[in-house]
């Protein structure tokens, strides 16, 4: 197992990688929210004075380590995705999948545009990841889905691990019987996972960081073990980890000397070995 990490635009990077030599695409782009994105990491110290009470009503004090952000607003959104889907279609085996991560605000001229790229036999899923955190809409229904586009070079031909999906409870347990119940159901298009938790151990303060639950079911379902994966829009490395943790080869690239530095400590582990 395998891991590659690449500095540098996309655009310049994925000229230098060979036609048809990855197994598994996963792209979470800039999703052209019009805005900055930012993350701002924090730790606690104990401090008599401080502004938050923890275990056993100890206080702590909040310690500001640092804001990660990126800029986020295209004037033509696809201009700029077209080049970088047209590349990965080039780079996919013809057994290969594509994955497009984005929110109903592109998604929907993405995947005409991805239409016109792989051809619309190519579509195979759309994938909603809903979670229930944050803030909460007053004047509209609070968007709180993501969605992703699955896409087959062939059709006919890719690859589809159905034993390894995970299980997840049944709403309803007591309708199916007690066997069912306690074996659990596979997930539909619609995948229920939270976000990555502030405070959760995963975290890397890092803008837009997707749950490694997300990116493990595609890795196991997607990929064979020994595949070599690709993900060009990299940036904390949640991708790479759930390839490299089910010994997949994955090649990642981020024009953020911060984010590669972030996957490098991130990753080490795995390099290492």
């Amino acid at each position: 197992m395998t891991i590659e990490l690449h500095q540098g635009d996309n655009e310049d990077v994925l000229p230098t990688l060979a036609d048809a030599s990855f197994d598994l695409i996963y792209l979470d782009p800039p999703f052209n929210t019009g805005r900055s994105q930012a993350r701002t990491e924090i730790k606690t110290v104990r401090d008599v004075e401080g502004d938050r009470t923890g275990f056993h009503g100890e206080r702590y004090r909040t310690v500001k380590v640092g804001t990660r952000s990126f800029g986020d607003s295209f004037d033509d959104y696809l201009a700029f995705l077209e080049p970088r889907l047209v590349a990965a279609h080039r780079l996919l085996k013809p057994t290969g999948s594509f994955f497009l991560h984005l929110d109903a605000r592109e998604v929907h001229y993405a995947k005409v545009l991805l239409d016109q790229i792989f051809g619309r036999a190519s579509f195979i899923n759309e994938i909603i990841w809903a979670y229930d955190y944050g803030g909460r809409a007053t004047k509209r229904w609070s968007p709180k889905h993501d969605n992703i586009l699955w896409y087959a070079k062939d059709p006919e031909r890719y690859t589809y691990r159905f034993d390894d999906i995970d299980r997840i409870p049944y709403m309803a347990p007591k309708l199916v019987g007690p066997v069912k119940a306690a074996r659990g159901k596979t997930p539909t298009d619609c995948w229920w996972n939270t976000i990555v938790s502030p405070g959760s151990r995963e975290k890397t303060g890092y803008p837009t960081q997707k749950p490694l639950a997300i990116l493990e079911r595609i890795v196991r379902v997607h990929s064979n073990p020994g595949d070599r994966l690709l993900d060009f829009f990299a940036g904390s490395g949640s991708f790479g980890e759930a390839a490299a943790k089910h010994g997949r080869d994955v090649v990642l690239v981020d024009v953020s000397e911060e984010a590669v530095a972030v996957m490098r400590r991130r990753l080490g582990r795995y390099m290492a070995g």
